[in-house]
């Protein structure tokens, strides 16, 4: 996994305390404390598995001694059916009670990853780049980003912390694209990227006249894009975003721009069907 353990731990422990508050009464009073259990993670829908480091530490932190063995890896494509991905033993009442958690966990980082494969499928052959937004699951951006990155998309920004982005209401309140963006120039790190939203041409052409290292072509119809790409020729990072779907996203990359951002990568992502089997 290409995130640090580190990152995530904190995410993983705040689900656990949230599912399990004062203890899982089901499984204590029903299961014998010291009993050992062996169970299959299966992968049940179609798509992108993503996150089996995230399942592998909720397990063993309730569990130091769990035994956690991937039998793919992250990106790894299932078709329909019932597909094993790992298998897990140790506890039997560790494993029940962390169950839940790591199902939740992975469905949704194998849902994301599975969305975003799709989508650079469907752009493949132009230039165009499918990136996320900061529409993500609050509380679970690390993960979510990481899944976008398993199925092939780029990361935008992390946060606001990370890139200057100035949208329309940043725009509206520093009293125009030139005052936000001299203002930003005169403040932000000499490494930072400057962004700009625009929606009309004018706007596409101040920006450009102002030095925005990237243009965000918001919400504009094809026509507009073709024409933005040609005033921008190359000299800023031309990015599409709003209004993006399956049905529209092939069009849209045919236009010459260099980055597609949708926040449906996150935010409308349906989890994957990934369930636990004991063994008999």
């Amino acid at each position: 996994m290409d995130i640090p353990e580190i990152l995530f731990e904190p995410i993983v422990r705040a689900a656990l305390a949230e599912d399990i508050g004062a203890g899982d009464i089901t499984t204590t009073v029903c299961i014998p404390a010291g009993t050992k259990a062996s169970a299959m993670v299966l992968a049940k829908s179609p798509g992108v598995v993503a996150g089996l480091a995230v399942g592998a530490l909720v397990f063993r932190l309730l569990d130091p001694e769990a035994r956690w063995e991937a039998l793919v890896e992250d990106g790894a494509t299932v078709g329909a059916g019932r597909h094993a991905i790992a298998r897990v033993s140790g506890d039997a009442r560790a494993l029940l009670t962390a169950e839940r958690v790591a199902l939740n966990l992975m469905q949704r980082m194998s849902g994301v990853a599975t969305v975003t494969a799709r989508y650079v499928e469907l752009v493949s052959g132009t230039k165009a780049r499918i990136v996320d937004t900061r529409k993500t699951t609050p509380g679970l951006r690390v993960l979510e980003k990481y899944a976008v990155r398993v199925g092939g998309g780029v990361n935008h920004r992390l946060g606001l912390y990370d890139c200057v982005l100035i949208k329309d209401n940043h725009i509206k309140a520093a009293g125009g694209i030139k005052a936000a963006v001299t203002a930003a120039r005169a403040q932000a790190p000499h490494t930072m990227k400057i962004e700009v939203e625009a929606s009309t041409l004018d706007q596409v052409r101040e920006a450009l006249a102002c030095g925005a290292d990237i243009i965000l072509l918001d919400n504009m119809g094809l026509d507009l894009l073709r024409e933005s790409v040609k005033i921008i020729d190359g000299r800023a990072i031309a990015e599409a975003s709003g209004g993006l779907n399956e049905t529209t996203v092939a069009s849209v990359a045919a236009t010459g721009v260099d980055v597609l951002s949708i926040g449906a990568l996150t935010h409308s992502a349906p989890a994957m069907d990934i369930s636990l089997d004991f063994a008999e």
